[in-house]
């Protein structure tokens, strides 16, 4: 794979779902991202022949190929996790010698800042409304971009709920409009609003 081709913003604290998700992404295309696999397993050590006698050579052999493979491949992945942090963030994990152990306490920071973020973008969504002052395109457009925010926090919002939702965020100066789309009894798209 071309590395110049794959290049990853500077996580710097900031959109951490959508850094991990980029960051997997790197990792899979590189075929190292098992590394941060919670169930990956040790490499055991060859089992005796069925006579009880010591491991075969060629066996030994595979065992070393395999424990060189995952050394590289840890190497790896800890060095693209923390090439892609911040200066802050890097001398704050740069110490940890595993890259699971590096992505678990991303994980576990700012997984929690953004449970709380997601409930500021609710928040923000139900609080939203359209207002006479402002030209209405513009201020679809700052429902849309909300809306993929939220999506964004893998918070999914079912169609209809945002079709009712714009309906009664229209300004006052649409009552009629309102009135109209929610007396009607078939279900009303997107795109029809």
């Amino acid at each position: 794979m071309n590395q110049d081709k794959v290049k990853l913003d500077c996580f710097d604290g900031n959109n951490f779902a959508r850094w991990q998700d980029k960051m997997m992404f790197l990792l899979t295309a590189l075929k190292i991202s098992y590394i941060l696999n919670p169930n990956l397993q040790p490499i055991e050590d060859p089992n005796p022949t069925e006579e009880g006698g010591q491991p075969t050579t060629e066996a030994i052999e595979q065992v070393a190929e395999e424990r060189k493979k995952r050394e590289e491949d840890e190497l790896l992945s800890r060095g693209h996790i923390l090439n892609t942090l911040s200066n802050r963030l890097y001398d704050l994990f740069m110490e940890m010698k595993y890259a699971r152990e590096i992505w678990n306490a991303l994980e576990f920071k700012y997984k929690a800042e953004e449970e709380g973020t997601n409930k500021y973008m609710i928040a923000k969504y139900f609080d939203f409304k359209m207002v006479d002052t402002k030209p209405m395109l513009e201020q679809v457009h700052e429902l849309q971009v909300l809306i993929n925010k939220i999506r964004a926090l893998k918070i999914v919002l079912p169609k209809r709920f945002q079709v009712g939702a714009i309906i009664v965020k229209q300004p006052p100066s649409w009552t009629d409009y309102e009135k109209k789309f929610l007396q009607k009894f078939e279900d009303i798209t997107l795109e029809q609003i």
